[in-house]
């Protein structure tokens, strides 16, 4: 098994040089599952490609273990992928679709017999493997694109979109086979999707990317609880965070308050030191705060705002309110399924302010520690 290393890595493409890959810097761990997110065009399909040897690099070194793999051809990698259309030959069975890349390594019949019938019981297909692809569901499907790459015993799974093709139940059943599969198997596996979803529940650390270039690579847990930037914060969590546009300002008591032509709040005592060592009194600012972060339990007057409700979803133990408060955006409150609202009906609400984030005007940025 080996772990990944990729030092300023760059793809450009045509005359102008256009970079859709940017200086992307990491290093992923032997046996770690990393998932790359971001929206469609962000680079991520493009930096699988090129640790697969299937895309050139501009620029910038991968390494697979200790080995410098930037001029080795795709089957000298040592790895499997896994693509979002399956990739199964059509004319052939499942045994026969799984036994192939066995086959053009010319092993025994015999090695490629039990190496067959192992993935199949691992993923619990042994029972049509006499199949074409024609007479499978998508999931089965999968599965089989799954089998015929962990036959191979790679150091390395590349998993493109896999997921994509398939409704959303089935969806949620693959990404706990493909989690279950990373943990038997003991392997290293990069996982790229749109779905922030999967990447929340899948992966030991998100790659969150955008224009080419690595916004934030942390654990699930830190990626939504600290999030880099605006972008990162907005990116991951449904319903999406709340950002509200306003003033940090300083009250006669000497306490800091988030302040806008609507409403004051109190700033949580946690977060008044990180502000006023970046220097962020009287300056304009963006808060970020979670849906769940807003609810209708007023305990304390200084972090209640008023809104006019306008509409809710609802989506089975939660209930998800949008009220106008005088912002672009409407602020979203996660309450209990059974509260029910009149339309364009006053709603006092509070805000836990001890979630919130503060986040730079012009840049983005959150203000940490």
């Amino acid at each position: 098994m080996a772990g990944i290393r990729i030092n300023h890595l760059y793809k450009r493409y045509g005359k102008d040089k256009h970079e859709v890959v940017k200086d992307f810097n990491m290093e992923i761990h032997d046996k770690e599952f990393v998932v790359f997110v971001g929206p469609s065009g962000c680079g991520k399909s493009t930096t699988l490609r090129m640790i697969a040897g299937l895309e050139d690099i501009t620029e910038g070194e991968i390494y697979i273990g200790d080995q410098l793999v930037n001029k080795l051809a795709p089957k000298d990698r040592d790895i499997s992928m896994v693509f979002q259309n399956y990739a199964l030959y059509p004319n052939m069975s499942v045994y026969e679709n799984i036994a192939f890349g066995l086959r053009m390594r010319k092993m025994p019949k015999h090695e490629i017999d039990l190496a067959v019938k192992n993935a199949s019981r691992i993923l619990e297909i042994e029972s049509f493997l006499n199949r074409k692809p024609k007479d499978l569901s998508g999931g089965q499907r999968q599965r089989v694109a799954l089998g015929r790459a962990i036959v191979r015993d790679p150091k390395l799974f590349l998993m493109d979109e896999p997921l994509s093709n398939l409704d959303a139940k089935l969806r949620a059943t693959m990404r706990m086979e493909i989690k279950k599969l990373h943990q038997k198997l003991g392997t290293t596996f990069i996982f790229v999707t749109h779905d922030q979803v999967e990447a929340m529940t899948m992966a030991d650390r998100i790659v969150v990317m955008r224009d080419g270039i690595i916004q934030q690579c942390d654990t699930p847990e830190l990626i939504y609880s600290k999030p880099a930037n605006t972008f990162v914060a907005s990116f991951i969590g449904s319903p999406q965070i709340n950002f509200i546009n306003g003033l940090i300002q300083e009250n006669p008591q000497g306490d800091l308050e988030f302040q806008t032509n609507r409403f004051k709040l109190k700033v949580h005592e946690t977060v008044e030191e990180v502000l006023r060592k970046h220097n962020q009194v009287n300056k304009k600012i963006i808060m970020g705060i979670r849906p769940e972060g807003v609810n209708l339990e007023s305990l304390f007057s200084e972090t209640v705002i008023t809104g006019t409700y306008h509409y809710n979803e609802l989506m089975g133990a939660d209930r998800f309110l949008y009220l106008d408060i005088g912002q672009e955006k409407m602020l979203i409150a996660r309450v209990d399924p059974l509260v029910r609202l009149n339309e364009n009906e006053k709603v006092k609400v509070e805000l836990d302010m001890s979630k919130a984030h503060f986040f730079h005007r012009d840049t983005g940025e959150r203000f940490a520690e």
